[in-house]
């Protein structure tokens, strides 16, 4: 069965609508049998319904969530929304957490259903955020302390504290380079901080060299960095037409392993 652009999108917005209306069974019910959340991204993933169940009742169930997105770009069943969610803790505590929702979808029973929901943001800024909230944080992370431990366990609970490791700030500063090198057309440096295997992307499947990406790039902006685990995503645009860029990157050097450029553009 073939879908739309428009299919994609409705799909994703009702992970959306369910979530912010609290609907748990609904929600549950647009993923796969065996889908997969990873939220953050570098925290571990929590995999088939019972898990995710077990994801709501930790993080949503208990919170009013916002979405306040600004642009969407889909790539065949994927889509990619960059949007800022609006987190409501209790006692009068609100983030605002600038974030980066990858939907993979696919074909269940007649209809796209979510077989993975990959959230990029930063929870080390966030628990900054958190901590500047003062004596309102304090019923708040007391809350979320209590539901990490029954639902999701210590070992779960560990998972979840996994995604403060990362890239790092060093780790940003140098991806934040190379994405100004890329967009003034540096081939040479860009070239350079690429490991040795590097793979580059249109989406997940179609290859790109360097020059191919460096061609769509060039005379373009990037804003809105994020670092999420050891993946960095950022936005780019030139002449109205927008991009997302995921980057998985190592240390000690610096260097970028694996590129997804995702676009509507061929």
């Amino acid at each position: 069965m073939a879908f739309t652009r428009a299919d994609a999108l409705a799909a994703a917005e009702r992970s959306v609508e369910a979530a912010g209306a609290h609907e748990r069974s609904p929600w549950l019910a647009l993923f796969t049998p065996h889908g997969r959340v990873e939220d953050p991204v570098g925290s571990r993933p929590h995999r088939g319904r019972a898990q995710i169940g077990r994801f709501y009742d930790t993080f949503i169930g208990p919170r009013d969530i916002r979405a306040h997105p600004d642009v969407d770009v889909v790539v065949g069943t994927t889509v990619i929304r960059d949007l800022e969610l609006e987190v409501r803790m209790g006692s009068g505590l609100a983030l605002r957490i600038p974030a980066y929702l990858r939907y993979d979808l696919r074909e269940h029973g007649g209809e796209l259903k979510i077989a993975a929901l990959l959230a990029f943001w930063e929870l080390p800024s966030m628990v900054l955020q958190f901590l500047r909230g003062g004596p309102r944080a304090v019923p708040a992370g007391l809350q979320l302390s209590v539901g990490l431990l029954r639902n999701q366990g210590l070992a779960g609970t560990l998972g979840f504290l996994s995604g403060l490791r990362g890239a790092g700030a060093s780790g940003r500063r140098q991806f934040a380079k190379f994405l100004d090198q890329a967009c003034a057309g540096d081939e040479l440096t860009v070239r350079r901080r690429l490991a040795r295997k590097a793979r580059i992307t249109r989406g997940d499947d179609d290859a790109l060299t360097a020059a191919e990406l460096l061609n769509r790039m060039a005379g373009a902006r990037w804003y809105k960095l994020i670092c999420s685990g050891h993946t960095m995503v950022a936005s780019v645009e030139r002449s109205g037409e927008y991009a997302v860029l995921f980057a998985d990157v190592g240390s000690n050097p610096f260097t970028v392993k694996r590129i997804r450029y995702f676009s509507e553009l061929d």
